[in-house]
């Protein structure tokens, strides 16, 4: 590890974590020695990372969250205060499943509120936004916007995270952003 990112002196960051420059970790985290967590990203107060946990550039996690081993985490996400992943559909304490970990995976900007669920197996889209306190059971697409327990799908978000309302012909331009959303076939796009 390098000295190009910051540690607050109650954590832990285990020997071989590869941490990347301008990273912060603050109180009372836990960064596992096999995980990777990239540039600009910030830790919360009480977060831990896992082994073989891959985590992207400009990550914010914020306090209370455990990012465990089978999730992807890419660049630009947000994880809200105290949400929670799973990582095995059926666990028992007494049987042990450690091969039977679910990948879950959460697209380049997307953002989890806080306290929700997101149960093992699930693919958050691109700049889905889940709303604070919802299960998610099932994929989330690019764009989307879920809320609820559980979670459904109750609209359509722009890169930035505002609601998009689409005109007769599937269209929404966002001035503030610059950019032109269509939606098409049940799929949003973003034409930059």
């Amino acid at each position: 590890m390098s000295g190009d990112f910051f540690v607050h002196s109650s954590s832990f960051v285990d020997q071989g974590a590869v941490i990347g420059k301008g990273t912060k970790i603050w109180h009372f985290c836990h960064v596992m020695g096999t995980a990777s967590l990239g540039e600009n990203c910030n830790l919360g107060q009480n977060v831990y990372i896992d082994s073989h946990v891959v985590i992207g550039n400009g990550v914010k996690i914020q306090n209370n969250v455990s990012v465990y081993k089978g999730v992807v985490v890419e660049d630009d996400v947000f994880l809200g205060p105290s949400m929670v992943f799973t990582n095995v559909i059926n666990p028992r304490s007494f049987i042990e499943r450690k091969n039977e970990f679910r990948t879950t995976t959460l697209k380049k900007g997307s953002t989890i509120g806080a306290n929700a669920t997101i149960l093992c197996g699930i693919e958050v889209g691109a700049y889905a936004l889940v709303g604070a306190g919802s299960m998610v059971i099932r994929d989330v697409p690019a764009y989307g916007l879920v809320v609820g327990n559980p979670a459904r799908q109750v609209g359509w978000v722009s890169k930035s995270g505002l609601r998009l309302h689409f005109d007769d012909n599937g269209r929404c331009f966002m001035d503030d952003e610059g950019m032109e959303y269509v939606l098409a076939d049940g799929q949003v796009t973003c034409n930059a």
